[in-house]
């Protein structure tokens, strides 16, 4: 197998597994998306009187067909191909000939791979996004169905004032939609493009119009200087990656109070069988484990952040192999975000409150009633919160 560095010395099958890694399968993903790119970049070439309109022709067609077979499951990145670009490259020479070695003239893999990553991250914001406003919608439906229920408001796990389904649903709601919105503000560093940097320092000597991929590829702007592109390597992935913490943070404290209010000790809420599974030893058991799992993979979330802030932390400048493996934690906090908001929106339409299980604390209302004293008197509130206070005490 030839690699697009390949300079004729054999390379240690050792070494191909180890730098190689898990990269080359994460790449799948991005396969459509360096397709996306790689036909911009033709077409640019073209433009620029580098690629001639017979070459131009068959390299489109070449890729197109090749992501199409992708996408039927036809073929998958390989170990040997180290990577995404070299399967792309390679397959398209083997279906259309020389041409498909001409597609690669001012480009390097480091900003061919970062202009794919960028095009997912887009769409990848946008599916956590929805899937954080699907949440949110689920909360409303629930409060406009049991939203008059009362429920005791918590402080330090003590009942403390009255509170109910709809401003407990609320509060969530109003969470997932603002993570919602800082997932949109997550494009701003995704949406400038790469394309052209190369290797980071251009390419001297080529006339190539990176605006024109850039407006080809609905890129905001081109990321300049070229120096910059290596340079904010991660910091995008992080973003994102901060962002899916914090929403999968609002989804960990969601199930956890379900969890709570599903104890037999509180029986507040009902979830039918289909949410919840049952226990190898114990007959009358039914455990709600989604909720259990998606609490606990919070923690995924937060060592996808903390691994991708690691991994480019004290690089120098320029391109270093190291940023290959951002890509495994982006991917991760990605997948388990999408599929908990995903679950979460369609357990909540499950949930049933039980009224007739929830009773309030004869005191929930104390600091209604100082309000209303200190009011009604006209005394500090202080005064009327020790009153309201020694009276409780004596009941």
């Amino acid at each position: 197998m030839t690699r697009l560095w390949d300079k004729g010395a054999p390379l240690d099958a050792r070494v191909l597994a180890y730098t190689a890694g898990e990269d080359y399968a994460l790449d799948e993903r991005l396969v459509r998306y360096d397709i996306a790119a790689s036909i911009a970049h033709a077409a640019m070439l073209r433009t620029q009187k580098l690629l001639s309109d017979a070459d131009y022709s068959a390299i489109e067609g070449g890729l197109l067909a090749l992501g199409a077979a992708h996408a039927r499951g036809e073929w998958h990145i390989e170990l040997a191909d180290e990577d995404g670009q070299t399967a792309l490259e390679k397959r398209l020479t083997a279906r259309i000939g020389e041409a498909g070695g001409r597609v690669h003239l001012g480009r390097s893999r480091n900003d061919q791979v970062l202009t794919a990553l960028r095009l997912y991250l887009r769409d990848a914001i946008e599916q956590l996004r929805a899937g954080a406003t699907a949440v949110a919608d689920a909360l409303d439906a629930l409060a406009a169905r049991e939203g008059g229920t009362v429920l005791p408001g918590y402080t330090h796990m003590q009942q403390a004032m009255p509170s109910s389904v709809a401003l407990w649903a609320g509060g969530f709601a109003a969470e997932l939609r603002d993570d919602a919105e800082g997932l949109r503000l997550a494009h701003r560093r995704a949406a400038k493009s790469p394309l052209g940097s190369a290797a980071g320092y251009g390419t001297p000597g080529l006339p190539l119009d990176r605006e024109a991929t850039r407006a080809a590829l609905g890129f905001a702007a081109v990321h300049e200087p070229v120096t910059a592109v290596q340079l904010s390597r991660g910091k995008a992935e992080a973003q994102v990656l901060f962002e899916v913490a914090l929403t999968m943070q609002d989804l960990g404290r969601l199930a956890a109070d379900l969890l709570l209010f599903y104890t037999q000790e509180f029986a507040f809420v009902a979830l039918p069988e289909e949410f919840t599974t049952g226990s190898s030893i114990m007959p009358q058991k039914r455990n709600p484990d989604v909720f259990e799992l998606l609490r606990g993979r919070t923690a995924t979330a937060h060592a996808g952040l903390f691994e991708a802030l690691g991994i480019f932390a004290k690089l120098p400048s320029g391109y270093q192999r190291d940023l290959q493996l951002l890509k495994a934690p982006l991917f991760r906090g990605i997948d388990i975000a999408l599929q908990s908001l995903d679950i979460m929106a369609t357990a909540l339409g499950a949930v049933r409150f039980r009224p007739e299980r929830i009773t309030l604390d004869p005191a929930i209302r104390a600091a209604e009633e100082a309000n209303a004293l200190a009011v009604a008197e006209g005394i500090p509130f202080r005064e009327a919160y020790r009153r309201v206070g020694a009276r409780l005490r004596k009941e």
